[in-house]
């Protein structure tokens, strides 16, 4: 059985997407519901089928073995069941879960605390492991690598290396930002694995489980408005559903069916792709502002009084996914399709290179 602990006090992460109900970034609100609706095992899990193969394959092994399971690297967008696959992978090996983030563990101390309470076979989740400092992640290396924990004990010429032995236990990182995490860290994970956005058939099935726990009445017609408008993100579909049950309640008499869907997510300011103002923002800069683009991150970022960060990290991987998006050595370029969905007019001749081409 876990033994779920935490060991951040830290449980919404804040970027600058606000309250967006489209954004993958967890929300206030959100932590109880996703507890509440999380799969437990590989088998109740729905879509990233081919993820979920290739992670049941590394159990069975490491159970079969009797062993602690390898270091697993998990990296995509925000929402897509990184934390929930690490909750997964602890009770299918029925190990203790410690719970921690990259920017909670500020000193050496704080991990070598965390590392010296570890038991056989726990496992150790590093959410946003990309933010851990280069002291920290010194102090990781051995520990990933050989179990062992170095430390210094005083301070000059007194000063001596102690080395405690550490049981056999498993590091599972998150990150949204694979590019950032060190190359050394990177190589100490046996498993690096991505996450990729879900088709809509999976995100409808989520819906109706989530639907059926929650005790929500739900027409199927309503549970695909909401899967096709969720962004191909989980914590998204969930979200939504929780906004249209208050809606349906107040509304339409508490069944979500597929009007009642299309005008509570309008409401939401949710279109039928799934963009919200934030992401027309952005769009509407790009090709209004900027003639198309290219526009550099910052010069974008600044003439929508937006976070270069939030618009990189939360915005572009969708707008990326509809192709709505060109990221180019010059900038950002909007496509064809993205003047289509706005109602405008695609020129032409785009903006020239000289123009528009600042990388801000």
């Amino acid at each position: 059985m876990t033994d779920e602990r935490s060991l951040t006090g830290k449980n919404v992460r804040g970027d600058g997407a606000g309250d967006r109900p489209v954004s993958g970034v967890q929300q206030v609100g959100d932590g109880p519901v996703d507890h509440a609706l999380r799969p437990r095992s590989l088998e109740e899990m729905i879509g990233q089928d081919r993820l979920r193969e290739k992670i049941q394959v590394l159990v069975d092994a490491a159970r079969q073995r009797g062993d602690a399971l390898d270091h697993v690297l998990l990296y995509g967008p925000p929402g897509l069941g990184k934390t929930t696959l690490c909750h997964i992978l602890a009770n299918e090996m029925g190990a203790n879960l410690k719970v921690t983030a990259g920017p909670a563990i500020e000193k050496a101390g704080d991990l070598a605390a965390i590392l010296t309470n570890m038991r056989q076979g726990d496992i150790l989740f590093i959410d946003e492991i990309h933010r851990l400092g280069r002291a920290i992640e010194e102090i990781l290396y051995p520990a990933m690598e050989d179990f062992s924990l170095n430390i210094v004990v005083g301070s000059g010429p007194a000063a001596r290396n102690i080395q405690l032995k550490l049981p056999k236990f498993t590091v599972v990182g998150a990150t949204t930002r694979l590019a950032l995490l060190t190359s050394p860290l990177r190589a100490r994970f046996g498993v690096v694995e991505r996450f990729d956005f879900y088709d809509q058939d999976s995100i409808h099935r989520i819906v109706l489980r989530a639907a059926d726990l929650l005790g929500v009445a739900i027409a199927g017609e309503g549970a695909t408005e909401i899967a096709r408008r969720a962004r191909g993100t989980p914590r998204v579909a969930l979200r939504l559903l929780r906004r249209l049950r208050d809606y349906a309640q107040v509304r339409a008499e508490g069944r979500i069916d597929h009007a009642t869907a299309v005008d509570g997510l309008a409401l939401l300011d949710v279109d039928e792709l799934g963009l919200d103002e934030l992401d027309r923002r952005v769009l509407d800069g790009i090709i209004i502002k900027f003639g198309g683009g290219p526009v550099g991150l910052d010069t974008l970022a600044a003439s929508i009084s937006e976070e270069g960060d939030t618009i990189m990290d939360v915005v572009e991987p969708y707008l990326l996914q509809l192709g709505f998006l060109d990221r180019t050595p010059r900038g950002r370029v909007a496509t064809p399709a993205a003047y289509e969905h706005l109602g405008v007019a695609y020129p032409e001749r785009p903006a020239q290179s000289g123009l528009f081409d600042r990388s801000g």
